[in-house]
């Protein structure tokens, strides 16, 4: 290998990525056909987030030399980026099938497995890799993830904890182990590991979301709701779906059974609004308790930007429902009360859109807001104006305000079932 490859290597080391592209840049230069050259430029491209041509460079890095491990390791990280993890899979795969001993490839095959849900399979991967290395974090904590999707949290914890002894400076481990005390619930330990993580590694992305989720956490709310998400996390979109559906189903059945026997409704209706307030807070409480980490000295500068942008737009609209619900009250006027009926749908719809996933699930999820934000004001408008025509007039003007406002509730019930399915739905980038 030449000099600029073997300084790009250890400027990629110390994650001094735009540095190592420079020597890259050099020593392609000098021999563009050197596949190793291209495959960890490919590294340092998916680390800059420039994903596209990450995955193209790993591929010219392939088309060079097909039996180079570290060109098929390179594109399957770089396809794991962009979430196409069946290809990403595969690319792993023939990592180690050029060479079957680095614990590495292991860590990616697993990694892509989790991010698939397949909590078996990603484990088998970890144990396979930690046969030719018994120590390598990377492995490690794969294995200790898959154990705590699993259950096994008590032996994720002591995988962990001999990681973070033989190394205590990974910042991979810390975060692990903060996620572990998170499924626990112990969130003063969570928080001590995330904080650790990121002094090792301010940009790590896995330890700031951990962060913020463990912030929050320290509001009861909050840190009930997070243990169910964990929970539900565990399962395939299918099983969460359903698991949902069967709170609504049972809510339903409730207030049925509530209106058949009157003399159990006072019992039964607590435990149909509780069940509301649930199934409510699960769109929710992540924007809204972010919004609560803006007053939050350490929490504010945690929040990624979306996250924010979230909480300014859910923040609004709350606060603009609940105006609009005291004016109601204090001027005993039906049609603020409407309005804040409609904020507060407005709210929920808000949380899905910023609940998806970028892409074109988000769009699409945007735009049908749009719609439904336009259906909510026309409505309006129109009942506004009918106050001031002729009788006749008037009425033709409020019926059809009425039907714009029903299409809205409708539309807002329709919205909640679409936006379940866009964030199962993982953007291709």
């Amino acid at each position: 290998m030449g000099l600029h490859y073997e300084r790009a290597w250890l400027l990629y080391q110390q994650s001094r990525y735009d540095l190592a592209e420079k020597e890259l840049a050099q020593a392609l230069a000098e021999n563009p056909n050197d596949g190793a050259a291209h495959a960890l430029r490919s590294l340092c491209l998916k680390e800059s987030d420039h994903h596209v041509e990450a995955t193209q460079a790993a591929q010219e890095a392939i088309a060079l030399d097909p039996n180079l491990p570290l060109a098929h390791y390179a594109l399957g990280q770089a396809l794991l980026s962009r979430n196409h993890f069946a290809d990403a899979e595969r690319a792993a795969i023939q990592a180690i099938e050029c060479d079957p001993t680095n614990p590495q490839f292991f860590t990616l095959l697993g990694m892509i497995r989790l991010n698939r849900r397949d909590w078996a399979g990603a484990m088998e991967a970890a144990e396979q890799g930690l046969q030719f290395d018994g120590e390598h974090a990377g492995c490690i904590n794969v294995r200790a993830m898959a154990l705590v999707q699993l259950g096994r949290r008590g032996e994720a914890s002591e995988a962990i904890e001999g990681a973070l002894a033989r190394d205590p400076e990974n910042a991979f481990s810390h975060a692990n182990q903060g996620w572990g005390a998170l499924h626990s619930g112990d969130t003063p330990k969570a928080l001590k590991h995330f904080r650790e993580a990121l002094r090792l590694d301010p940009e790590f992305d896995w330890a700031r979301t951990g962060m913020v989720e463990a912030l929050k956490a320290r509001y009861l709310i909050y840190r009930l709701m997070l243990r169910f998400f964990l929970w539900l996390r565990r399962f395939g979109f299918g099983i969460q779906l359903a698991i949902i559906l069967g709170f609504v189903f049972l809510r339903q059945a409730l207030v049925q059974l509530a209106r058949d026997n009157p003399a159990l409704a006072p019992f039964i209706w607590p435990v149909v609004i509780g069940l509301l307030a649930f199934l409510v807070l699960t769109w929710i409480a992540d924007p809204l308790f972010n919004l609560l980490l803006r007053l939050n000295r350490f929490g504010r500068y945690a929040l990624s930007r979306d996250q924010v942008v979230a909480s300014n737009w859910v923040g609004i609209c709350l606060l603009a429902a609940l105006a609009a619900l005291v004016w109601a009250l204090v001027a005993d006027n039906s049609f603020w009360l409407l309005g804040a009926l409609l904020l507060g749908l407005m709210v929920l719809t808000l949380a899905g859109v910023f609940g998806a996933p970028r892409g074109w699930p988000r769009r699409v999820l945007a735009a049908a807001a749009l719609v439904l934000a336009g259906l909510a004001v026309a409505g309006m408008g129109l009942l506004i104006t009918a106050n001031g025509m002729p009788f006749q007039q008037g009425k033709a003007r409020a019926d059809l305000a009425d039907d714009f406002l029903m299409a809205y509730v409708y539309g807002s019930v329709a919205f909640s079932w679409l936006s379940n399915f866009a964030i199962a739905a993982r953007p291709k980038r």
